[in-house]
């Protein structure tokens, strides 16, 4: 822990003196960071503690069983990352603020020195998101802030098993470990379009090939009927996306491209209503521009895996080479354009 926190010090350091966000910014990122490292422990220890609840203890053996799986059969990386299991006591890891302007469905960025420029901000609280969503929704722009579960550091740390997620469903406990070792394997500083899509593609491939793995035929139709769901969802949301962007090319007074603004997510509102996973969400543009950053190449990247016959570790070479291409031509050929 001690060599931990020092890196995590040089790196609050080097932040600091960047000049791109403020000193206070990365003291949370990095204070949080550190809290959730000091409740880690080893998955093992952790199983074998006799105070350990049963029903803990069995979603850990789970966990522990996906892991490995991740490494042996998607050839994901293989390293302390998911090997340890952190009690957070909140419901989520951190809470995210994606921002877009009025008019707009391009979310604006922060830039980070490791990451690179993300089209969002993390917190570790959900008062400071608030505050910091509140600041921005103050000043004009269409804020969407959202809990979530876990994060990848990029392999700089073993990222933990979190109480965040650790009693999510079987297949959703396994989307979320193969997504976030995803990142590990391969990440662009900078695009997180092509980095989540990349991402939920292998998630989608890891999850079949595990429930078909493990006998477990049922939860590979109720995962099947929710990307169904899903895909319906995003399909609207893309819908939305082009009028939208037609919209805001006109020439119109503002007062009349708000009030044209307001009914378009009047309608996209009473879509979302028929889906009890979705109709929770307040659309607006941040909430179009997140959701578009995670699934606007996934089609393509599915394709490219196709095209390698299943064969992930030559899909992975060849998204590797595509990575180091210019972002204007890094996107797989057959991606579409929204």
């Amino acid at each position: 822990m001690e060599s931990s926190a020092k890196i995590l010090l040089s790196l609050l350091a080097s932040f600091s003196l960047s000049g791109c966000e403020t000193i206070s910014y990365y003291a949370q990122a990095v204070g949080g960071q550190m809290a959730m490292m000091a409740r880690s422990h080893p998955v093992a220890a952790v199983i074998a503690d006799p105070a350990t609840p049963p029903l803990l203890r069995e979603r850990l053996e789970l966990a522990h069983s996906i892991r490995d799986y991740a490494s042996r059969e998607l050839k994901l990386p293989d390293n302390g990352s998911y090997r340890s299991y952190a009690d957070l006591e909140r419901p989520y890891v951190v809470w995210n603020v994606v921002t877009a302007p009025e008019f707009s469905l391009e979310p604006l960025e922060s830039c980070f020195p490791v990451a690179g420029c993300v089209p969002y901000r993390g917190f570790f609280t959900q008062e400071a998101a608030e505050r910091h969503a509140a600041r921005l929704r103050a000043a004009g722009n269409d804020v969407s802030l959202r809990g979530v579960p876990a994060y990848s550091t990029l392999g700089r740390f073993d990222d933990p098993l979190l109480s965040t997620f650790i009693r999510y469903p079987d297949a959703e406990l396994a989307r979320l470990i193969f997504h976030e070792l995803a990142h590990q394997l391969l990440y662009v500083q900078g695009d997180s379009t092509f980095n989540e899509s990349f991402a939920v593609a292998v998630e989608r491939e890891g999850v079949r090939r595990w429930l078909t793995a493990t006998g477990r035929g049922a939860g590979l139709k109720v995962f099947f009927e929710g990307q169904e769901a899903s895909r319906r969802f995003l399909e609207e949301l893309a819908r939305s996306r082009v009028r939208l962007k037609a919209l805001y090319g006109m020439p119109l007074p503002p007062e009349v491209m708000r009030e044209r603004k307001h009914a378009e997510f009047a309608e996209l509102r009473k879509a979302l209503e028929s889906n009890s996973k979705f109709r929770i969400l307040e659309p607006n543009n941040a909430l179009l521009a997140s959701y578009a950053t995670y699934t606007q190449l996934v089609p393509a990247f599915e394709k490219l895996l196709a095209e390698e016959g299943g064969d992930l570790e030559k899909f992975y070479a060849r998204v590797k080479t595509l990575s180091a291409s210019e972002r204007s031509s890094r996107g797989p050929s057959s991606a579409p354009i929204q």
